[in-house]
């Protein structure tokens, strides 16, 4: 056969959206430039009755697919477990954690899984799609987020955690990267592989800290973890959406983490001069060095985020044409 006889396929460029073809020979899950766009095409792969269609992520445990479920005719999200991963008992337990507390849960702001398959060697999650990018992509692209925008992610992302907690479960990992949006624009939680029940009999875990931006002082001093280590989490996370810096900066991981413990927060809008000070008020009380001086609920939480947006939507409304309220506001000076 020669090189113009090679056989092909049409598959749609999730870039441009353009129907092109590729060579028929690839293998399922290899990615090759569209002809139109550049944007990476990939050679579908069935399993069952879904058909991997793009990757939308890759982390530790495996890579995410968008897919098509040839049976009910709705996209939906594939999470492919890596095949090196799949005799190791503790990445297993990890893939199961997530799988049995995100089924669980049914809540808005929490991603669906719809079933957990093994098939053709492939162990996979099936989950709902959210691919228009994560809150850590948002910020990477706008630097800081619109402070509108935050209150709204807090209060539904704390509601999602308090029916989480309802469960008796601790996401316990809870970053930018594991909050993704729908096509509606709705934020949606992942990412349960670190899960564990709240009742531990008050025990520290001495195992993973979750991401070191955003952890809560007690998990660093070994101290039992409740859901107000979450709650500090999310805190920290809405932190950098609105402010565009972490929480605390330095130079190593172990500096890092003893900022957390040690190094008073700067309030937000001594960072961002325009957020309003319920907003910043919020956001320091719920990063307290001290659990007991958080919110003792985050129905508490999820309060003082309304009051924070009711106060922002009154300042907005009566703010003069042209009074540059918004997202790119001043910078106080000792963050340049």
């Amino acid at each position: 056969m020669s090189a113009g006889d090679k056989p092909l396929k049409m598959v749609t460029c999730p870039g441009c959206e353009t129907k092109v073809f590729i060579p028929g020979d690839l293998p399922p899950l290899t990615s090759v430039p569209c002809s139109k766009c550049g944007h990476s095409i990939m050679m579908p792969m069935r399993l069952q009755q879904f058909e991997l269609r793009s990757k939308i992520a890759s982390g530790g445990m495996g890579t995410v697919y968008r897919a098509w479920d040839l049976t009910l005719e709705r996209l939906v999200a594939v999470k492919l477990m890596k095949r090196d991963l799949q005799d190791d008992p503790a990445a297993l337990e990890s893939f199961y954690r997530e799988a049995r507390a995100c089924a669980s849960l049914n809540h808005t702001n929490i991603i669906h899984i719809y079933t957990f398959e093994e098939a053709e060697g492939e162990r996979f999650l099936v989950m709902e799609l959210a691919d228009r990018s994560s809150l850590d992509d948002r910020i990477e692209k706008n630097h800081r987020l619109p402070e509108l925008d935050v209150l709204d992610i807090g209060i539904k992302i704390a509601g999602a955690l308090d029916l989480a907690l309802r469960h008796n479960l601790l996401h316990r990992d809870i970053k930018p990267g594991n909050i993704l949006f729908d096509a509606d624009n709705e934020p949606k939680l992942v990412d349960f592989g670190l899960a564990q029940s709240a009742e531990k009999d008050g025990q520290a875990d001495e195992g993973t800290w979750g991401t070191p931006y955003y952890v809560a002082p007690e998990k660093i001093r070994r101290d039992p973890e409740t859901f107000l280590s979450d709650m500090y989490s999310l805190g920290g996370t809405l932190y950098h959406a609105i402010t565009g810096h972490t929480p605390f900066e330095a130079p190593t991981v172990e500096e890092l983490v003893i900022a957390h413990v040690q190094t008073p927060l700067v309030p937000p809008n001594e960072v961002v001069l325009e957020i309003t000070q319920p907003t910043s008020d919020a956001l320091v009380k719920v990063m307290a060095k001290d659990p007991a001086e958080r919110y003792l609920s985050y129905d508490e939480f999820i309060m003082a985020l309304e009051a924070a947006r009711t106060q922002l939507l009154l300042r907005d409304r009566h703010s003069p044409p042209g009074s540059g309220r918004g997202a790119k506001g001043k910078t106080s000076w000792w963050r340049r």
